[in-house]
């Protein structure tokens, strides 16, 4: 099919709206791009990125189809067929637009599958919450409702487009995302209409949780003989000094071996937990001056043994209390600390400072020190699970580049935000926040999707 402007459409103006041609084969475009960032992309940036492209092209294709240009040269039935309609049929995901009255105008063939509904029951019918009643639409009115699904897991801010939300269903089980774009703004600046794409998440889900079962079963397995072992060998190294020079350093290096091995274990079972959204906090007012104090004084022996100096920048000012739970913050400071001095230098040195934020309800932690740095390309990876820089694999072998993963949950279970700053030689910054104001702390653990 070769669509053609008319005449009119030809010589219209200068910066006058788009044909509905341009329009169409636009909107073609930007589906093959999602089509093609499907098979190239991984979740989650897949999942984000294709969802706008659909909305964007979902939009174009509103735009075309009710006239939103000066003309329309073809029947808008036509817009479903041909080239576009091959597109749409292949999308995975199903798709479905609706103008400011909720009424239904597209309706692809994945959102016929998805919602067990033809199109013919789908278009020219508007949304209602009323839809949960019959059993029929009653998905249809979750997704397009949000608030009635059994449960949901916003993914985006509120107010901000595009919208992205994680719905959850018990019967039968059933996970999707839906991301949300409003297609423009009318003369009385209100949205000229919505699209949704819908993206099954169930078998995706169900393989994650099946991994956390596994990864918290094989972990509870392998802690408690573990532990045993850890006891025995703490017993044989506190009299260690009875033994000749190598069984001494045959067992103090046991002794280390299962210190790294039940310190892993823990790990993964953390990991699972915040994963799943169950790691488990109980929030307090702490205050964070006596609390670093105390802490980074436990600390202050190994940072000795490593022939490095830790200090803490006591504020002269009293700070505010912040919103924490004692026993979560203390494994992520522990964590920041341990490694600054894992991956110093001799004779550097480590300082703990306090700053609080302008004109924000948050105090700034920032941990410093004269360590070997982060290359600039893999800053951006250093929260990623598993992920060891290369300059920190040749200085220490060992570690399983799951801390700062955990510790970057933790904070943000916190309502803060952390990231770093580093110089090759020179060495690294990490700083974090926490919030004084409670309302800016989540109410609830959130699954990471």
């Amino acid at each position: 099919m070769e669509i053609q402007p008319s005449k009119t459409e030809s010589s219209k103006p200068e910066g006058a709206s788009p044909s509905p041609p341009y329009l169409l084969w636009s909107a073609c475009v930007l589906l093959a791009v999602a089509v093609a960032l499907g098979a190239y992309l991984a979740p989650p940036l897949l999942l984000m990125a294709q969802g706008v492209v659909l909305a964007v092209a979902a939009y174009m294709f509103a735009l075309a189809v009710r006239g939103a240009a000066p003309a329309l040269p073809i029947p808008a039935a036509e817009f479903s067929s041909g080239e576009f309609r091959t597109v749409l049929e292949r999308l995975s995901d199903a798709l479905f637009v609706y103008d400011k009255d909720f009424k239904v105008t597209f309706w692809n063939p994945a959102a016929e599958r998805l919602f067990n509904l033809p199109s013919a029951e789908a278009v020219g019918r508007a949304l209602s919450p009323q839809d949960a009643e019959n059993p029929r639409r009653r998905l249809l009115a979750q997704v397009a409702f949000p608030s009635l699904a059994p449960g949901m897991v916003a993914r985006s801010p509120a107010g901000a487009y595009p919208q992205v939300v994680d719905l959850s269903f018990t019967d039968p089980f059933l996970e999707l995302r839906v991301t949300s774009l409003a297609l423009g703004t009318g003369p009385d600046g209100a949205p000229l209409g919505f699209a949704k794409v819908i993206r099954d998440r169930t078998r995706e889900v169900s393989l994650m949780k099946s991994k956390s079962e596994f990864v918290t079963i094989a972990s509870h397995q392998l802690r408690t003989p573990t532990t045993g072992l850890h006891w025995a060998l703490d017993s044989l190294h506190k009299d260690s000094s009875k033994f000749d020079p190598a069984t001494k350093a045959l067992i103090d290096g046991a002794f280390e071996g299962s210190e790294t091995l039940l310190k892993i274990i823990d790990d993964l079972l953390g990991i699972a937990k915040i994963e799943e959204g169950r790691f488990g906090y109980a929030f307090v007012n702490v205050d964070l001056v006596a609390f670093l104090d105390k802490l980074l004084g436990q600390i202050l022996p190994a940072a000795s043994h490593a022939g490095v100096s830790l200090y803490f920048n006591k504020p002269e000012k009293v700070f505010p209390p912040v919103i924490a739970d004692p026993q979560k913050l203390a494994m992520a400071v522990s964590n920041l600390v341990e490694n600054a001095i894992r991956y110093n230098v001799k004779n550097g040195t480590v300082t703990v400072g306090l700053a609080e934020v302008t004109n924000e309800p948050f105090v700034e932690v920032a941990v410093k020190d004269t360590g070997i740095g982060i290359p600039p390309e893999d800053v951006k990876k250093l929260f990623t699970k598993f992920f060891r820089a290369d300059n920190a694999l040749k200085l220490q072998t060992e570690g399983s580049g799951l801390g700062l993963f955990i510790v970057k949950n933790i904070v943000q279970a916190h309502g803060g935000k952390i990231w770093a700053e580093s110089e090759l030689e020179r060495g690294t910054t990490f700083h974090f926040t926490l919030a004084t104001d409670p309302n800016r702390v989540p109410r609830h653990e959130v699954p990471l999707g």
